[in-house]
């Protein structure tokens, strides 16, 4: 049966770092990516980066059939996924479930193609456009220490600086478990 994982959230170090590769699949890694899975949905998320689930490791978990007008979308596991081109951009509001309570408007770009390992860690490659593209990016720039706050201007991050100096207090209550261990980094 799969575990509720706890979630990092805004604050701690592991949010900050760069990831390591995937270079083996075993027992261990498939029940973590069923955790994620487990823990994305019960969170009420539609992609969850392996750093939020405390996990220094290049894996994130999408599911965005949740969200009525994509329900024909199936859950994807990208292992090691790697950008390799990016067109077009739109602004849409995000948030984040490492960042409870926030939601600003980020620039992403509208159409990626992108290489990931499967499960044999076989190499493929996908084109994501409109709201798959950038669930997609915003999960990979968890791989590389970035967070949606980041893409913010000076403005939207002024509005959201108390709230995030709450979280990094822990002093919010989601409806899903966080680390409650924070360590701070720079931030606001």
């Amino acid at each position: 049966m799969p575990e509720q994982l706890p979630i990092t959230t805004y604050g701690m170090d592991i949010l900050r770092k760069k990831v390591k590769s995937v270079g083996k699949i075993d027992v261990e890694f498939i029940q973590l990516v069923e955790n994620m899975f487990y823990t994305m949905v019960n969170a009420d998320g539609i992609g969850l980066a392996a750093p939020q689930v405390n996990e220094n490791l290049s894996l994130c978990v999408i599911d965005i059939s949740y969200v009525a007008e994509y329900k024909h979308f199936k859950p994807v596991t990208l292992i090691n996924p790697v950008i390799t081109d990016k067109h077009g951009e739109t602004v849409r509001e995000e948030g984040c479930l490492s960042i409870p309570e926030v939601r600003g408007p980020v620039t992403r770009h509208d159409k990626i193609f992108l290489r990931y390992n499967d499960f044999n860690l076989n190499e493929l490659t996908m084109e994501a456009d409109g709201f798959m593209s950038r669930v997609i990016q915003h999960e990979i720039d968890h791989l590389h220490g970035v967070l949606f706050v980041d893409h913010l201007d000076e403005d939207e991050k002024k509005k959201v600086a108390s709230i995030l100096r709450k979280i990094k207090k822990n002093k919010i209550t989601p409806d899903y478990p966080l680390f409650a261990n924070m360590k701070s980094v720079s931030g606001f």
